[in-house]
């Protein structure tokens, strides 16, 4: 498939179109990282903040620094930037603030879940979150924050070594281990 025949909006298309924003220094730019990406980045964010409204703060912050570092090219591999210059924004953030991600869940009302079902489901749904969420804590920061990239924020193995910096055998490992221990648990669970 040529690049003409791809389907226009398809989201490696607007990060495209993002990219070439950001370096001609549109001035719709600003606009179009917050469509692309300022849910995403909330939720990311909000991960390692544990507030929302930290969370949004944190967004903003890192919104201007990308548009500030539009001076400089972005990178080719825009995606992976992005998370890792948010990565690395809540890191020090926790770090100003001397304080440790607390681990509590996400609140009940947040974005990642369908609020349009009925009582009993969001009854079932919570307790399985609940559980989800303990059994996540009981992994390593390295491993939770490894299965988050890639379930939560739907990054390639590829993507999760460029934020993080290391190599992607380290990620497979991190992700391949993370996995084994939640299946392990989750059996444990069933069998009492």
């Amino acid at each position: 498939m040529t690049p003409d025949q791809r389907q226009p909006d398809t989201p490696d298309d607007a990060t495209i179109s993002l990219v070439v924003s950001l370096r001609t220094k549109h001035p719709h730019a600003a606009d179009e990282l917050h469509r692309l990406y300022r849910e995403a980045l909330i939720r990311f964010c909000w991960g390692y903040l544990g507030r929302v409204e930290e969370a949004e703060d944190a967004v903003q912050d890192i919104a201007c620094k990308v548009l500030a570092s539009a001076e400089v090219p972005p990178p080719e591999q825009f995606r992976p930037w992005l998370y890792k210059v948010a990565r690395n924004h809540c890191l020090n953030l926790l770090r100003e603030r001397n304080a440790r991600k607390d681990g509590n869940a996400l609140p009940v009302g947040s974005q990642l879940f369908d609020v349009l079902t009925g009582h009993l489901t969001r009854l079932v749904r919570d307790e399985l979150r609940s559980k989800l969420a303990e059994m996540v804590r009981t992994l390593p920061e390295a491993q939770q924050e490894v299965l988050r990239l890639r379930y939560v924020e739907d990054l390639s193995r590829t993507e999760i070594a460029q934020v993080l910096d290391v190599p992607e055998s380290v990620i497979k490992s991190r992700l391949f281990e993370g996995l084994k221990t939640l299946r392990d648990y989750s059996t444990e669970l069933q069998q009492t």
